[in-house]
């Protein structure tokens, strides 16, 4: 701990986002940086506690105190082998996720200024990348084979920790690029989709192989659709299959006028876009876009948040972003969550910054239209009572129905737990096609255990 008066000495400070109206006419990455002096300052605020409950906090076991440590005496070189030794795609988690490490930092309990943990794990890494401390690593191999569906974070952590093992792996996706929703579902201007490249290509030179266009098909061999795998070749050509196929289905709204041309699951825009910006040229009859158009997103989480922000930059006419749960209490505190569980306080992004309306306690009730377009929603605004037979609280009608002008709708409720059968032995089934939807850096987390089980059986 190379200043133990900083964090009393130290104010907190983020790098910010770019200037709103600079921002909304690209997808480039709305983060900015700090320069390296202000960088370590941030780092030199971790104070080294006693029971560090940033460790406890991350689902990877990140240790912040000796990554920061490192940062704040311009060891970054240390910096990153600390933080890579526990998290195998800091440049990822150092921009999308939430820092469950920072809702448990001390320093957020006595003064509610954590330390700056993700920030400095993307700086980090950055500097590792442009200073060329990562470098291919190719193992040894120990003469079996494992085969991986899915390219998403879960698959990617899998595939990574098992090649480092020694295993010669082979990556199976239905997509035509790797990444899963960090691809096709975050946004550019949070993630630049480069960022992944890099990470794959070095992937890819470390031994790991990549066919994509390959979807799973649990089908019988006979039966399978054309330019698909099934598991029963995956288990005749490899010793075992890792499952990271995700939460490909979204929760739906099966209400009258669904059907109407305008309304759309969020992540038909949401890909749609990314692949865009990657060069796919989408007939126009076929394009999901917001320009020139009063759009509605059902659905409060960062989904939403990512549809809000690409609709401003398709160039909508207005943004309306309903949820039917009540409002998120006002932070830092969330009394059902005390520290140092993370609060599920009330939340602005910079998609939200850049202009919404936000409710809450709001019930759709049916899709209108004319001539099959979408040309508005009737909503209303309802309540939630205890349960007198306990559970969830049971929503009751507050106020009279009403219309929201729309002309585009978009689906961001979540998505649904996949089921599985029951397979082999040597079939394992790892991040949000095991757990349901989650965050990235749990996905992550879940693969390196799940490769861990894989490790364990083979041997």
């Amino acid at each position: 701990m190379g200043n133990p008066k900083a964090f009393l000495e130290i104010r907190r400070q983020e790098a910010g986002y770019r200037p709103i109206h600079d921002r909304i006419h690209d997808f480039g990455e709305v983060e900015q940086t700090l320069n390296t002096r202000e960088r370590k300052l941030q780092a030199s605020r971790c104070m080294d506690c006693g029971v560090p409950f940033c460790h406890w906090a991350c689902p990877l076991g990140n240790k912040p105190p000796e990554w920061n440590d490192a940062l704040y005496r311009g060891e970054w070189e240390q910096a990153y082998r600390l933080l890579s030794a526990t998290n195998p795609f800091p440049e990822f988690t150092g921009r999308v996720c939430p820092a469950l490490c920072e809702k448990a930092c001390v320093l957020n309990l006595v003064t509610h200024e954590p330390a700056t943990n993700r920030e400095d794990e993307a700086a980090i890494t950055e500097a590792a990348f442009r200073e060329g401390y990562i470098t291919a690593h190719t193992p040894q191999r120990n003469g079996k084979r494992v085969a991986v569906v899915g390219a998403g974070p879960a698959g990617l952590a899998a595939a990574n920790a098992l090649n480092q093992m020694g295993y010669s792996v082979t990556v199976f996706e239905k997509d035509e690029a790797a990444g899963g929703l960090l691809r096709y579902g975050i946004p550019n201007f949070k993630l630049n989709k480069a960022i992944i490249d890099r990470r794959l290509q070095l992937l890819e030179a470390e031994g790991i192989e990549f066919r994509f266009n390959t979807p799973l098909s649990l089908a019988a061999d006979g039966d399978a659709a054309e330019g698909s795998t099934t598991l029963a070749a995956l288990q005749a050509s490899y010793q075992a299959v890792v499952i990271a196929t995700g939460t490909p289905t979204a929760r739906d709204l099966s209400i009258k006028g669904r059907e109407l041309k305008g309304v759309h699951l969020a992540l038909e825009m949401l890909a749609q876009q990314n692949r865009v910006l990657a060069g796919a040229e989408i007939p126009k009859g076929e394009r999901v876009t917001a320009k020139g158009k009063d759009v509605l997103v059902i659905g409060g989480g960062d989904t939403g948040s990512d549809c809000i922000g690409t609709a401003h930059r398709q160039g909508c006419k207005s943004v309306t972003q309903i949820e039917i749960m009540p409002r998120p209490v006002e932070g830092p505190v969330d009394p059902a969550n005390p520290w140092p569980n993370y609060p599920r306080t009330f939340k602005t992004t910079s998609s939200h910054e850049e202009g919404c309306t936000r409710r809450w306690n709001i019930n759709t009730l049916e899709f209108l239209g004319k001539d099959g377009k979408l040309t508005g929603v009737k909503v209303q605004e309802i309540d939630w009572e205890p349960n007198p037979n306990g559970g969830r609280p049971v929503m009751v009608e507050k106020g009279q129905p009403e219309i929201i002008k729309a002309e585009l709708v978009l689906l961001a409720m979540g998505f649904l737990k996949p089921d599985h059968p029951q397979y082999a032995e040597n079939v394992f089934v790892c991040g949000d096609a095991a757990n349901g939807a989650s965050l990235v850096v749990r996905a992550m987390a879940s693969g390196i255990q799940t490769a861990q089980k894989v490790d364990q059986f083979l041997r």
